[in-house]
């Protein structure tokens, strides 16, 4: 396969409304698209999205990459969908997260090709056809009373997952947040994020307020270099972590697990540079007795969704369900998005070829970055 076509549309969409994290409120979400045409006419798309304190990648410098990798791939012969890793390599280090969108794009591409949904071509085994993706709802207002409406109004509608935003500068109104949510939502998979936020004490302080209230992990409490401190943490109180910002590559996770550091991986493309990348991650985690959550950055269009959602059901056991963002967006760029049915998403809901989902032009132009243009390449 050769792309002859490269589009690159940087996007700025507003958020449905302000998710409070550590690192302040988000209002707009800022993303990549890409879409790749190949010599047959085929379109594939991809995205990654900005997140300086995970990946250290703004939109810009996304851009800037994933325009680099464009130029210098454009025109050459991809045999399999393991070449496009070692293709990448070759003219670009690092940048996982322009890798991902290029990489994503280029695998909706061969599955295309093959006539069959993404989730066969990075499976390449039987898959359950009755298999599910529980959403991972997050609680991130700050407000309990409204938290705690939310959550029964979803609840009524099968969501069973939690994530509740902590970390945000206020200990007692988080501690006063867990206890009650993690009451409220008994019998629940209910989390707790602090986006490495939190000192040792608040983070203690979370913890036991969790393992007394039933909390099922605590995710990225400290900044990536204290890994001795989570180590003490999960010691101390017994309270499973899930670690996040600490992962970026396979071998992350392998140390995390020996240290004792993390009972559990959020998984992004972003981190793992691509679909492939992250389903052996996501197998390797399995392997070493890890619980796996998978999620998009906040907050990423139905592409990076669909797309996530391939990887979760080749990997086939994602306990610690799946974070999907483009619910928290105004507007989804895809004129019919992936949507959660019941609390879930279905195998059902991505029976097309490829990855299923592509953009409506017009979203395309309304949410246009007002800073970085349009670019394209072609033969």
């Amino acid at each position: 396969m050769k792309i002859l076509n490269a589009q690159l549309y940087p996007l700025e969409i507003p958020m449905l409304k302000p998710i409070k994290m550590a690192s302040g409120a988000i209002t707009h979400a800022q993303t990549l698209l890409i879409r790749l045409i190949d010599e047959e006419g085929r379109e594939g798309w991809g995205e990654a999205s900005s997140a300086p304190l995970m990946t250290g990648e703004t939109l810009g410098s996304i851009a800037a990459s994933t325009e680099y990798l464009s130029s210098k791939l454009l025109g050459q012969e991809i045999a399999n969908p393991e070449a496009i890793e070692s293709l990448q390599d070759k003219v670009l280090y690092g940048n996982a997260s322009a890798k991902s969108c290029y990489e994503t794009a280029v695998m909706d591409l061969f599955a295309q090709r093959k006539g069959v949904p993404l989730y066969q071509l990075l499976a390449n085994r039987p898959i359950n056809a009755n298999g599910r993706l529980e959403m991972l709802h997050m609680l991130a207002s700050g407000h309990l009373e409204s938290e705690l409406e939310e959550a029964k109004q979803l609840r009524q509608l099968g969501y069973r997952q939690w994530k509740i935003k902590v970390g945000t500068g206020n200990l007692t109104n988080d501690v006063l947040r867990v206890r009650e949510l993690s009451k409220a939502l008994q019998g629940d998979v209910v989390s707790a994020d602090a986006n490495q936020g939190m000192t040792i004490e608040e983070a203690l302080a979370i913890a036991q307020t969790g393992i007394e209230n039933g909390l099922s992990f605590f995710e990225q409490p400290f900044p990536t270099r204290m890994i001795e401190a989570a180590t003490a943490l999960h010691k101390e109180t017994g309270m499973p972590l899930c670690a996040d910002e600490s992962i970026k590559s396979l071998d992350d996770i392998v140390e995390l697990a020996n240290l004792h550091a993390a009972q559990g991986v959020s998984l992004k493309l972003i981190k793992l540079g691509g679909t492939q990348a992250m389903v052996r991650a996501g197998r390797e985690s399995l392997h070493l007795g890890l619980k796996i959550n998978l999620a998009c950055k906040v907050a990423e269009t139905s592409i990076s969704a669909a797309a996530t959602a391939h990887v979760g059901f080749a990997v086939g056991d994602v306990a610690w369900g799946y974070s999907m963002s483009n619910r928290y967006l105004a507007k989804d760029i895809c004129e019919n998005p992936l949507a959660p049915i019941g609390g879930s998403i279905s195998l059902e809901q991505l029976q097309r070829p490829g990855l299923g989902y592509a953009p409506n032009a017009s979203h395309l132009a309304e949410f246009a970055s007002k800073t970085l243009a349009v670019r394209e390449f072609r033969i």
